[in-house]
């Protein structure tokens, strides 16, 4: 039998994930600094009041709070021995959220970094990272998710840990990579590099695509880059920020409105994206307008770079390299600077 993930693509053209939970946690109460996994035990009405927002706004995938979830980062707080407890806790919540809407919503087991380097550049070897995603995992299978998502992954190696982790589990998975303003993750990998990571795997990825990093801006940019790329057998995923970041009265705040991140929504489903949410930033109110955007327009041809840049903001760094070829972009600017001058 098909995943409930796998089940819901092969009928539907699109699929709308949810927001931000951290950045959404900071501003019910949660402190900087404090493990916001720990609300699953400590504060789980107000994990429940997270989830069922973005229940309600329409969201047909929600994440539960475990992006740390694992050893590795709990430890930082003494709490590497809470694992099982924190994250089959998470899972349990929202699947009791989800019971209760009526609704048919995807149980995504949120599986964030170890926070740590693979060797050679660190001291973690494969098989520590591959028990460290697989204890988490554990925990989510037990608490109910309906599939394992991987998400803001920078470099290749972490990626396959926590993918054979999830196989380990007979748990269906889906990864997503966080790409900087260069348009590459950390490790140099570009959108196209790591479609082709992503279709090499086995098990097969339920889906694959980008997350966090920059502005949604860039991260059109980079699903612009692959466009030409993507097959029907692709399930690409964008979850991209709510604009950029900005400190007013002490507090980060992000810029992109509703209207903003419902243009957002359109074009990526316009470039042939699947599975579409937001990150950092994003409340349920966006996801609201993004589901409600989406749903009264039909699909027509993807937008141009210029389209993103016009309509949804400049790009960040240097991502439009990406899609003219990888020419010394940095250089490039500084002569139409000359030359204007």
């Amino acid at each position: 039998m098909a995943d409930l993930l796998t089940s819901l693509l092969a009928k539907r053209e699109w699929l709308m994930t949810d927001g931000a939970t951290g950045t959404n946690l900071f501003g019910m109460g949660l402190s900087q600094g404090y493990p916001p996994e720990f609300w699953n035990v400590e504060q789980a009405d107000k994990i429940r009041q997270h989830y069922r927002a973005f229940v309600e706004a329409g969201s047909d995938i929600v994440l539960t709070n475990t992006f740390g979830g694992t050893a590795n980062r709990l430890k930082l707080h003494k709490a590497q021995d809470r694992v099982y407890e924190i994250n089959q806790g998470a899972a349990q919540l929202l699947g009791e959220e989800i019971r209760r809407s009526g609704r048919v919503v995807v149980n995504a087991g949120s599986v964030g970094p170890l926070g740590e380097l693979f060797r050679p550049l660190g001291e973690l070897t494969r098989e520590q990272g591959v028990a460290a995603f697989a204890e988490q995992i554990r925990g989510l299978k037990d608490g109910g998710v309906d599939v394992v998502w991987i998400e803001t992954m920078f470099a290749e190696d972490e990626l396959r840990a926590a993918v054979e982790a999830a196989a380990m589990h007979k748990m269906p998975a889906v990864v997503t990579m966080s790409f900087d303003t260069s348009g590459r993750t950390m490790m140099g990998q570009t959108p196209g590099d790591f479609l082709k990571i992503a279709r090499s795997l086995t098990p097969p990825l339920v889906g694959y695509g980008g997350n966090c990093g920059t502005g949604a801006s860039d991260l059109l940019a980079g699903l612009l880059s692959v466009k030409d790329q993507l097959t029907a057998a692709d399930a690409f995923v964008v979850k991209a920020n709510c604009g950029l970041p900005e400190l007013i009265d002490g507090k980060v705040c992000y810029t992109g409105t509703p209207e903003l991140m419902a243009e957002y929504a359109i074009m990526a489903r316009n470039l042939g994206a699947r599975i579409i949410g937001g990150c950092c930033g994003t409340t349920a109110t966006h996801i609201r307008a993004m589901r409600t955007a989406m749903e009264n327009t039909s699909k027509s041809a993807g937008p141009t770079l210029e389209d993103i840049t016009a309509r949804i903001g400049p790009l960040t760094g240097s991502t439009r390299s990406l899609v003219e070829g990888g020419g010394p972009v940095r250089r490039q600017r500084k002569q139409r600077q000359v030359a204007s001058s």
